[in-house]
């Protein structure tokens, strides 16, 4: 029974983890729930550390390394969080693992699996090295070389699509398609999966399985039913495009970054 610790600042992500670490196969107790920086420094000082802490990046008090300035932490860290898959890569030598919200419950396995085969190997003394003060500025300034263009081929020619020309992207059939502000549509190789990695956070978001979203097509958000959202967005678009109330949390936070 692996423990676990879940510092969390809002209380439907904390049910929600708690919900997935009961679907995983891996048998999991969680012991305790912080919200905030404060609460957390004050949990790990008065309870034995758990094996792995669940751990979001963006406390209601300020970014989640200031605990490690302040106390030892004896924990391996799977972090959970809505940034950038390029700035959390620095993360990935010094932590177990990162998740990216809304937290999928295979990935969530894997690494508890991870764990359970490397934690003989790992030593805590790893977490102690990590440079914090380094690591949050990362994540203020950090920067990618994301796509700029994609190479489209017409009948024997070929031209290239600026990445601020691209409203959505649209899976269709095992199929990606990127649509235009001026509503025209090409095919691209990619997988909406693969184009998340490629794309810049700061303007687009993977708002469900089949729709990947420029901010600046968005022209307005209305709550739907079940908790979802709908996005009204220009160009008009014939279908129906919903946030899921799993993602409504972190598309209301990448709006108002």
């Amino acid at each position: 029974m692996i423990k676990v610790l879940i510092i969390e600042d809002e209380i439907p992500a904390q049910r929600l983890l708690k919900e997935t670490l009961q679907e995983i196969i891996i048998k999991t107790e969680v012991v305790g729930c912080a919200n905030s920086i404060k609460s957390a420094i004050n949990w790990f000082t008065n309870n034995p550390h758990p094996e792995i802490v669940l751990l979001d990046i963006q406390l209601s008090d300020g970014l989640s390394f200031e605990i490690f300035k302040q106390i030892k932490i004896d924990s391996m860290i799977i972090f959970t969080t809505a940034y950038d898959e390029y700035t959390l890569q620095a993360f990935k030598v010094n932590s177990l693992d990162y998740l990216l919200k809304p937290i999928d419950k295979e990935e969530l396995q894997t690494a508890f699996e991870k764990y359970n085969r490397y934690n003989k190997k790992i030593s805590t003394e790893q977490y102690a090295t990590i440079n914090f003060n380094e690591l949050s500025q990362l994540i203020k300034t950090g920067k990618s070389n994301y796509r700029k263009r994609f190479l489209i081929q017409s009948n024997e020619s070929f031209f290239y699509l600026p990445i601020e020309d691209i409203a959505l992207f649209h899976s269709m059939q095992g199929i990606t398609f990127a649509v235009t502000f001026e509503k025209r549509e090409y095919p691209v190789n990619f997988s909406l999966e693969s184009l998340k990695e490629q794309l810049n956070p700061d303007f687009f978001f993977k708002v469900n399985r089949q729709y990947i979203v420029n901010i600046n097509a968005i022209k307005k958000v209305h709550s739907y039913f079940n908790r979802k959202l709908k996005l009204e967005i220009k160009p008009t678009y014939i279908h129906d495009i919903l946030v899921g109330k799993d993602k409504a949390s972190a598309f209301k936070k990448w709006i108002d970054r």
